[in-house]
């Protein structure tokens, strides 16, 4: 993979935000968003872009004939004046790369704060949620992946980086400590509440684990669980939710903490969630049996249906 880096970072003390651009509206979408989690964070802006398949062969045809001048990359023209229109004051490094974008995009973000993607590129089919290469850097990416919606699912994005709380999906046992500590600190920069949702699902009623081998047997349907027996597990629940928080919230005391513990489908709740929230957060992994990582059922379901834009946050490497 060949780098053609264009600006400068040289000043910059902060691990960048890196976002990925094709030209594409998606990508322009995630540019914006992108300037705005960049400003919030104080972090230098990486604008990539990884050329494509037919300038990457007609660049290596014209280098194989002796030195000359390398081809233009259109895109990042383009996206250079759209950035420059901002009006930001941030730095800024334009990068054309050369590969594949699956394997490009993590190198460049590699030691980077964020990196940001729309959910498709050119190419995509239009009634596709969440596009192939997005759903690839979900499980590869080296840092913090955020996903920008496409517009046709997007709740609200005028107030950029800024609106809405961050909503967290939470479970009190498997969610990694550094996927918590994200949402902290993403509702720490952007002066916002941090929703945490933990769901649990109901015990299975006895009945419903009896199968009649025939009608004579057939028992009448079970009651309903029994309103203590729920209270009881939601009560459980808020209270590991709370172990499980306390030392985040005694470091971060200034986040305004929103705990909800309830029954129900996690992915199912955090994507209603999402309808009127600015970030969601949720942890990436399960380790298949392998070794190798794999994106966690819930994050593919948010990934493919939230309303507002996703960051996916990797384990630390061990």
């Amino acid at each position: 993979m060949s780098r053609s880096p264009m600006g400068d970072l040289s000043s910059a003390s902060e691990p960048p935000v890196v976002v990925g651009v094709d030209g594409s509206e998606h990508s322009l979408r995630a540019l914006e968003w992108a300037i705005g989690a960049a400003e919030l964070l104080g972090a230098p802006l990486v604008v990539a872009h990884v050329r494509s398949d037919a300038l990457q062969l007609g660049a290596a045809r014209i280098a194989s004939l002796g030195p000359s001048p390398e081809l233009p990359d259109t895109v990042v023209t383009a996206v250079r004046t759209v950035v420059e229109e901002h009006g930001h004051t941030l730095p800024v490094r334009y990068e054309s790369l050369d590969g594949s974008v699956t394997d490009a995009l993590p190198a460049a973000a590699r030691g980077a704060r964020l990196l940001v993607t729309g959910s498709r590129g050119h190419g995509g089919f239009a009634s596709l949620l969440l596009g192939s290469t997005s759903r690839a850097l979900a499980a590869t990416a080296p840092c913090p992946l955020v996903v920008v919606p496409h517009e046709a699912r997007t709740a609200a994005l005028e107030s950029g980086a800024r609106a809405g709380r961050v909503l967290l999906g939470l479970h009190t046992e498997e969610t990694p400590d550094e996927v918590v500590a994200f949402a902290f600190e993403a509702a720490h920069h952007r002066g916002v509440p941090l929703e945490v949702v933990t769901a649990f699902r109901l015990p299975p009623q006895p009945g419903a684990l009896v199968v009649a081998p025939s009608p004579a047997l057939q028992v009448p349907p079970p009651l309903p669980l029994a309103d203590d027996m729920e209270d009881s597990l939601v009560r459980e629940g808020r209270r590991e939710q709370e172990e499980r928080l306390r030392p985040f919230a005694a470091r971060r005391p200034e986040v305004d903490l929103v705990p909800v513990v309830m029954p129900g489908d996690a992915a199912g709740l955090l994507v209603e969630g999402s309808r009127d929230a600015g970030l969601l957060v949720v942890g990436r992994h399960h380790r298949h049996r392998f070794g190798s990582l794999l994106v966690g059922s819930v994050a593919h379901a948010v990934l493919h249906h939230a309303h507002c834009p996703v960051a996916v946050v990797p384990p630390v490497a061990r």
